[in-house]
């Protein structure tokens, strides 16, 4: 979003986003709940960040609003749903 951009370029979001990343041994949090292995590639808020809070550093900054994920896990934590493969109509399957 336009009215995080500076937040995420932010020193202050660096060294915090590294520094949880290496608290919580590199990992994705929830694949680690569920008895899998997987690199965390995104520090995720918890409590997402709006234009209201972006300036509240108990959400922005703090570990205890951050988890570590990976991709999958941060795609289900917005309600995405992550397609690697499609079926076309003869019932073919081929990769995205």
């Amino acid at each position: 979003q336009d009215y995080a951009r500076e937040f995420y370029s932010s020193k202050a979001w660096k060294r915090c986003r590294d520094g949880y990343r290496s608290a919580v041994g590199g990992l994705c949090e929830r694949c680690l709940a569920n008895g899998r292995i997987s690199p965390a590639e995104i520090i995720h808020h918890k409590i997402h960040i709006t234009p209201s809070n972006i300036n509240d550093p108990t959400i922005t900054l703090s570990f205890n609003n951050l988890e570590a994920l990976c991709r999958k896990c941060h795609g289900e934590a917005h309600g995405a749903q992550i397609k690697r493969y499609e079926v076309d109509e003869f019932g073919r399957v081929s990769a995205l």
